[in-house]
């Protein structure tokens, strides 16, 4: 999956259809999320904040961009965190990262 976003907006949010790895969708009843995002190539984050459980039957999750979160150009890699409520943690995607990329702004 890959995203695509100019810099310094704060809208569409991402947005993501978690699912198991038989492809049925993840039950987030009860779970709480977190959003990471770091540079391609760097190993500290530049986002770890709390995101939304939109409809917990069906895993649909996603994050509202604040503005220093787009404020760099660049290409970076993000993944959705899921805390279960007996405190287990599954990452999302499971098998790589959510591609994005953050595009220059013309003015």
């Amino acid at each position: 999956m890959s995203f695509h976003i100019k810099q310094n907006d704060t809208t569409p949010s991402i947005r993501a259809a978690l699912k198991n790895g038989d492809g049925d969708a993840v039950d987030l009843t009860n779970a709480t999320c977190r959003f990471h995002m770091r540079a391609i190539g760097a190993s500290s984050v530049t986002v770890d904040a709390a995101a939304q459980i939109v409809t917990e039957a069906t895993g649909i999750v996603q994050y509202n961009w604040v503005a220093a979160d787009t404020d760099t150009v660049g290409s970076y890699q993000a993944e959705f965190e899921v805390t279960y409520p007996d405190t287990t943690i599954e990452t999302f995607p499971n098998n790589g990262y959510i591609r994005v990329e953050i595009t220059d702004d013309i003015t």
